[in-house]
């Protein structure tokens, strides 16, 4: 007798272990090592989803369940994604089925329904069909055909068309249908097809490299030829990355093996997909979240089914189906966005690097900024270091100056631009030329506190204070969603007057609206672009020149390459320079370095501008002087005094609950268990336990937040401590007093 062992959806992590079910007979051929399947589950024996992780024989199996359907073939996890779905959960600590989702897309993914009075798999994402006309094979003798009938035989010789293709050239279902009922066309089924980024590529030659990125193409060239390898590709802002991407990419190709571009950010992937489809065409893929779900199982679907060699997407994309990777390039590395904050919490640099290793194949992390982790391993030999440290056709770097805000205030000036700013945008505007002005703050005002008692205006359901939005009329929670309109003027405790102050993003799109109401300004943050397409149809207006200014979020900041821009604005930089967290000098450089980057690309000279209180502070400088290698040596210097990566690993073990007590309590009796376990079972292990501590965002959605830190060294006996302690957390039932995550890449509360 067959005996599935099957992880099930919707479990927790105590109760997420392989239950066995019984294989029945019409079922053999369909249930194979990674086969979603449909079982019963619990007393209930309510019909759950769950993955079959292996398949044994077993005489003796009469108290077992038996397995109720099973998804198709096609829908099998290959071995690799199998595997991949495993370490998920051994690595983060996610359950099974928290992995499946994160490796499969939604559209791909099955769910329990009950037909005809039984429960079946049905898949998440149902596809429509188009009817496809086509002659037949062989013509049979033709009667005297209709005019109508004659131009429908004349466009269908050319290829085949669906109904509705037809129809937009006159021919009706009608004169079809007696077509094929005359034998003379065939009629069939094809999924509906979506158009996705268009298909009319103007295909263009690849750029011709310059001696520096030759140099760079032959060392990684070797590299590919010889692998498994690692490599970093270190190149300051517009020194042409990018081709050599390409070139390695073409290279790919020709050895007969395929390529993984990934992007940290949804507005980046039209850039990159407009290069790759004018490079390669249709044998590229698109893998990312603001797909909606038929476009990505569609695209998903060409990647498995191996007409697609290139994939370009996001985090999401490390998954992809590819069977013959020879080269996975990770484009701004450095970025945060390649974490998974949710459940399973992983970095795309581990995927990245463990696929690449089990193809033989090259991983390429590449950046103007690389991580001081990424950089650190350079350094040691772990990765092979390729440096392009002048820009491309000997290009200048942007001219940066400082602008002291405080001296602004003093001349009276409480604007979000400062005069020296304003003054330069009348300069390049009157020149025909574009500005990229960045501000990390949506909304329009951004603290509403009391004039008498200093009340600050927080969210009711978060330890945040509520943004004002003046397009909506309404303070707004960034965090959960909540709103308030209309807007407080008295202050809910004492009844005085309330005073909105600091700046957004809307607030400086009326203000550059008053003092330039000639320039067409195009405001990009996450209120202007949730439209679909949006990203893709802003950027190309702007590089349209339909717009002179573009004012955005640090969407704007990395990737974009737009020839008329001449002036980069840094607006309100401060608040990330003194926030907390070991990254936040790495981020705040990494940030203005790049995004000062995106002026002078072309023939015209670049010039930068950063408002800041702390003109002189030495993180800005270096950004200014884009120096990273200075940078890098004082922030290792740095991080190796206090131990930070990438001289030890941080864990956060988060927690949360509805009662604050319990949440503390809750992490408190974690951190007993860790540290009996570390003193009585693993004294060898190197740990420091910080906390519980609040995190720095105390409360979500009226869930109070506590966390541990651990400074450790990740690896399986860490991991083996931790899971004895969770085990002993669960079994003291402190689970159900609060929710417990562990996040072994934390950077934005450590």
């Amino acid at each position: 007798m067959r005996i599935a062992q099957v992880a099930v959806e919707r479990t927790t992590l105590h109760f997420d272990k392989l239950y066995s079910y019984i294989v029945p007979q019409e079922l053999c051929d369909a249930v194979q090592t990674g086969s979603i399947v449909l079982v019963p589950f619990g007393k209930s024996g309510r019909a759950r989803v769950g993955l079959t992780v292996a398949v044994s024989e077993c005489a003796d199996a009469e108290k077992l369940k038996v397995i109720l359907d099973a998804a198709p073939e096609h829908a099998r996890l290959s071995s690799e994604l199998l595997e991949l779905a495993r370490d998920l959960r051994a690595t983060t600590f996610c359950t099974y089925y928290e992995a499946v989702k994160a490796v499969l897309p939604y559209g791909a993914q099955y769910k329990a329904v009950v037909k005809d009075g039984r429960p079946c798999l049905q898949k998440q994402l149902v596809r429509h069909c188009d009817t496809v006309y086509t002659v037949a094979e062989p013509m049979p003798l033709q009667k005297k055909l209709t005019k109508k009938q004659e131009a429908a035989l004349e466009l269908l010789r050319k290829a085949p068309r669906t109904a509705a293709e037809m129809e937009e050239s006159g021919i009706s279902r009608a004169v079809l249908n007696t077509l094929c009922k005359n034998g003379v066309l065939s009629k069939g089924t094809q999924d509906k097809t979506v158009r996705m980024y268009g298909d009319d590529w103007e295909q263009k030659p690849l750029p011709v490299l310059s001696p520096m990125q030759s140099d760079v193409y032959a060392q990684l060239a070797v590299l590919l030829e010889n692998p498994p390898a690692a490599a970093l590709l270190y190149g300051v802002t517009s020194s042409g990355k990018t081709a050599v991407f390409l070139r390695l990419i073409e290279k790919t190709l020709a050895m007969g093996r395929q390529a993984l571009m990934l992007v940290p950010e949804i507005s980046l992937t039209p850039q990159m997909v407009s290069r790759l489809k004018s490079a390669f065409g249709k044998r590229v893929a698109v893998q990312h979240s603001s797909l909606s779900h038929t476009e990505r199982l569609l695209q998903w679907n060409q990647i498995q089914q191996g007409t697609a060699d290139i994939v370009v997407g996001t985090r999401s994309a490390v998954f992809a189906p590819l069977e013959r990777i020879g080269l996975i390039i990770l484009d701004e590395e450095q970025e945060h966005t390649y974490h998974s904050e949710n459940a399973p919490r992983f970095l795309a640099h581990d995927i990245a690097k463990q696929r690449a290793m089990k193809h033989k194949a090259l991983f390429l992390a590449a950046s103007a900024t690389p991580s001081i982790e990424s950089y650190y391993l350079a350094k040691q030999g772990r990765y092979h270091l390729a440096e392009m440290t002048q820009r491309y056709n000997q290009m200048p770097l942007p001219k940066v100056e400082m602008v002291d805000m405080r001296k602004e205030l003093e001349q009276g000036n409480a604007s979000g631009i400062s005069q020296r700013l304003e003054q330069k945008l009348r300069e390049h505007l009157s020149r025909g030329e574009q500005a990229i002005l960045l501000l990390n703050r949506r909304g329009y005002k951004t603290v509403g506190m009391c004039t008498a008692c200093g009340e600050v205006l927080k969210c009711p359901s978060c330890s945040v204070p509520m943004v004002y939005h003046k397009a909506q009329d309404c303070l707004l929670c960034h965090y959960c969603g909540k709103h308030i309109s209309p807007v407080p003027a008295q202050c809910p405790k004492c009844g005085e007057r309330v005073k909105y102050t600091g700046f957004g993003t809307q607030r400086v799109e009326e203000e550059l609206a008053e003092k330039f109401p000639a320039a067409r300004i195009l405001r990009m943050d996450m209120d202007t672009t949730r439209k679909k397409n949006a990203h893709e149809e802003m950027l190309d207006a702007f590089a349209r020149g339909e717009y002179d200014i573009m004012l955005g979020t640090q969407m704007v900041a990395k990737g974009l390459d737009f020839e008329r821009v001449t002036l980069v604005g840094v607006l309100g930089i401060d608040q990330m320079l003194f926030s907390q967290g070991y990254k936040a000098f790495e981020n705040v450089f990494s940030l203005v370095t790049q995004v000062v980057g995106r002026g002078g690309r072309s023939d015209r000279p670049g010039y930068a501008m950063i408002q800041t209180v702390e003109p002189n502070h030495p993180v800005l400088q270096m950004a200014a002087l884009q120096d990273y290698h200075a940078f890098y040596e004082s922030e290792i210097a740095f991080r190796k005094l206090n131990l930070y990566p990438p001289f030890c690993s941080i864990c956060m073990i988060g927690f949360s609950g509805k009662d604050e007590q319990n949440v503390q309590l809750a992490a408190r009796a974690m951190a007993e268990e860790i540290a009996r376990l570390s003193a009585s079972r693993y004294p060898e292990l190197p740990l420091r336990v910080l906390g519980p501590a609040p995190m720095s965002i105390a409360m979500i959605q009226e869930k109070y937040r506590y966390k541990l830190t651990l400074k450790c060294r990740v690896g399986p006996r860490l991991r083996e401590m931790l899971a004895g302690a969770i085990q002993a957390y669960e079994e003291k039932g402190w689970s159900s007093k609060a929710t417990m995550f562990l996040d072994f890449y934390a950077q934005s509360d450590v």
